[in-house]
C-alpha cells in the first residue's frame, strides 16, 4: 500500500490532525499512531489517499465490511466501533468509538465551532441543490467556499459536509432535506447557519405528512439554527408564506428577507426571457435594479437567484459583481441539464430531469420544455416536445390523482407526445388525449427501445421522474444510443 501523499496534500494543511481528532470523536487509538487526515469518506469508491474512513452502519451495506478496502487504497485511518474493533486491529490505525455515525456527528459540531465561515443552509421542496451550487458558484467569487457535494442533505449528508469543512473556510453553503417531521432540527442546529433559505414549500413527502402545512412546518425548523439576528429567506409567492414568516419571526431570526413576483417582495423578479441554454433575468433588488443573464434557462431557476442575491445581500457583497457571476452557472447533472444529441436524421435535444420529481418540479420541468423553441429538419418546420416520466413517490394516498393533474400542465405546455413508466404514472397517462400517448410501460427500462425508435431530428425531449423510477436508464440509452454528444449546457 502507498502512503505517499498526493502533491495538492503534501503542500497543504491537513484538515484534521492525528492527534486533534481523539476529543471530537470521543475517541481512543488503536494500532499506529494515524497520519493526518486531508478528507473525510464514508465510501471507498470515491475514497482519496489521505482520507479519514468513517465505517457507518448504512441501510445495505456495514462499512466495517470496507474498512480493510479503506486502508487499500490510502485511507489515514478508520473510525470503527468498538463492537468490531477487535476483529479489525492491525488492518490500519483505528479511531474506536461507540457509534460510528455519532462520532460524525460530533466532529461536524467541533469543525461548526472552529469555524469563523458565513454559513447559509438551504432546504426547501424543489430548487435545493441548484440554489446551493448558484451561492457555491456566486460565493466562491468573494472567498474560499464550501458546499454540499451532489445532495448530500440527509442525516449522514450534512454532518459529513461540515466535518469535511476546512477551517480557513469563508463561506459554507450547507444543503439540509428531510421527508419526515423533526429532521431538519437537528441537522440546523449543527450547520448554526446565519442565513437560512427556503427556496418553497411544495406537495411532496406527503406519505409521511397530514397536508401541505405540515410540510411548511418541517421546513421551517431550519430556522431552530439560526445564528442569533441571523437572516431568515422565504418565497414571498409560495402559499405557505405566512406560515413560514410566523415561524422565522418566532425564531432566533432578526431580519426576513422575501423573494418573488410580488411587489412587496426584497427581491422582485420584474421579467424573465428564457433561450435554450441562458435566462435573462431583470429584478429588482432591495431597490435597486438589475439585469443579468444566468447560465442556464428556467423560470424556476430564475426565481431562485434572486434569493442567491439576497444572500449576497446579506454578507454585504457587490451585487452587481454577483448577479454577473451567475452567467457561470450550469445546473448540476439530472437537473435539467441540456444535451445536443444526433439522431439518424439529425440532431435532437434532451433536456435531464431525471433525478428526481414532485408535482411542482415536474410542473417546471414542463414549462421549461413548452418555452424552449423545437427546430425541424426543413427550414421553417419545428420539432415535437416529447416527455418520458418516471413515478413520483412518496405521496401518499392522494399519489393516483396528483399523477393524473399533470395532464393538464403537459397540454398546456404544448407536450405533444408522453411516455410513461410506473404504476402511479398509468393514471396520467390514461388522462391524457389519446393523440399524445406515446406508450406506457411498467418500467423504465422497457420504455427505452420505444423511444429511441420515434425520436427524429428537432425534437427536444425531457425525461423525468423519482430516483426510484430509475429514468436516468433513459437517459444513459439515449447518450449511449447516439454516436456523439454534439454540445452540452
Amino acid at each position: 500500500m502507498s502512503m505517499e501523499l498526493s502533491q495538492d496534500q503534501a503542500w497543504s494543511e491537513p484538515l484534521w490532525t492525528a492527534l486533534g481528532l481523539v476529543a471530537p470523536l470521543d475517541a481512543r487509538i488503536s494500532g499506529i499512531l494515524p497520519r493526518p487526515s486531508f478528507g473525510i469518506s464514508i465510501d471507498t469508491r470515491s475514497l482519496a489517499e489521505g482520507d479519514l474512513f468513517f465505517a457507518i452502519l448504512g441501510e445495505k451495506s456495514d462499512g466495517h465490511d470496507y474498512v480493510r478496502a479503506a486502508f487499500e487504497k490510502g485511507a489515514s485511518a478508520a473510525v470503527v466501533d468498538e463492537a468490531h474493533a477487535d476483529a479489525l486491529k492491525g488492518s490500519g490505525p483505528l479511531y474506536v468509538v461507540h457509534d460510528v455515525l455519532a462520532a460524525l456527528e460530533r466532529l461536524a459540531y467541533f469543525a461548526r465551532v472552529r469555524s469563523l465561515a458565513r454559513i447559509v443552509a438551504v432546504t426547501g421542496s424543489v430548487g435545493k441543490t441548484s440554489t446551493k451550487e448558484a451561492l457555491r458558484l456566486v460565493l466562491g467569487q468573494e472567498g474560499a467556499a464550501h458546499a454540499s457535494v451532489a445532495s448530500y442533505n440527509n442525516h449522514w449528508g450534512v454532518p459529513l459536509t461540515l466535518a469535511r469543512m476546512p477551517r480557513d473556510t469563508q463561506f459554507g453553503i450547507i444543503e439540509i432535506g428531510m421527508n419526515h417531521a423533526g429532521e431538519i432540527t437537528p441537522l440546523t442546529a449543527m450547520a448554526q447557519p446565519h442565513v437560512a433559505i427556503i427556496t418553497t414549500v411544495a406537495p411532496v413527502h406527503l406519505e409521511y405528512f397530514a397536508n401541505v402545512e405540515a410540510i411548511a412546518d418541517a421546513k421551517a425548523e431550519i430556522f431552530s439554527g439560526l445564528v442569533p439576528g441571523g437572516v431568515a429567506i422565504l418565497n414571498h409567492d409560495n402559499d405557505q408564506f405566512a406560515r413560514l414568516a410566523t415561524a422565522a419571526r418566532a425564531s432566533s431570526a432578526g431580519h426576513i428577507a422575501t423573494f418573488g413576483t410580488d411587489a412587496h417582495a426584497d427581491a422582485q423578479l420584474i421579467d424573465v426571457t428564457l433561450a435554450e441554454d441562458h435566462t435573462l433575468v431583470e429584478a429588482r433588488i432591495c431597490g435597486r435594479s438589475l439585469s443579468y443573464r444566468l447560465g442556464a434557462s428556467g423560470r424556476h431557476l430564475a426565481m431562485n437567484s434572486l434569493a442567491v442575491l439576497l444572500v449576497a445581500k446579506a454578507f454585504g457583497l457587490d451585487l452587481e459583481a454577483a448577479a454577473a457571476t451567475l452567467a457561470s452557472f450550469e445546473v448540476p447533472e439530472g437537473r435539467g441539464r441540456r444535451f445536443v444529441l444526433e439522431a439518424p436524421d439529425g440532431p435532437f435535444t434532451l433536456l435531464d430531469e431525471s433525478y428526481n420529481a414532485n408535482p411542482a418540479s415536474m410542473r417546471a420541468a414542463f414549462a421549461l420544455a413548452g418555452a424552449l423553441p423545437t427546430h425541424g429538419v426543413t427550414e421553417g418546420s419545428t420539432g415535437r416536445r416529447i416527455a418520458v416520466l418516471g413515478d413520483m413517490r412518496e405521496l401518499g394516498p392522494r399519489s393516483a390523482e396528483l399523477h393524473a393533474e399533470l395532464a393538464t400542465d403537459l397540454i398546456a405546455n404544448h407536450i405533444d407526445l408522453i411516455f410513461a413508466a410506473g404504476p402511479m404514472m398509468k393514471h396520467l397517462f390514461d388522462a391524457l388525449p389519446a393523440e399524445r400517448q406515446g406508450a406506457w410501460r411498467a418500467g423504465a427500462a422497457e420504455l427505452v427501445p420505444i423511444v429511441i425508435d420515434v425520436i427524429r431530428a428537432g425534437d427536444l425531449v425531457v425525461v423525468k421522474g423519482s430516483n426510484a423510477s430509475q429514468m436516468r436508464v433513459v437517459v444513459a440509452a439515449l447518450k449511449a444510443h447516439v454516436p456523439d454528444i454534439i454540445a452540452a449546457s
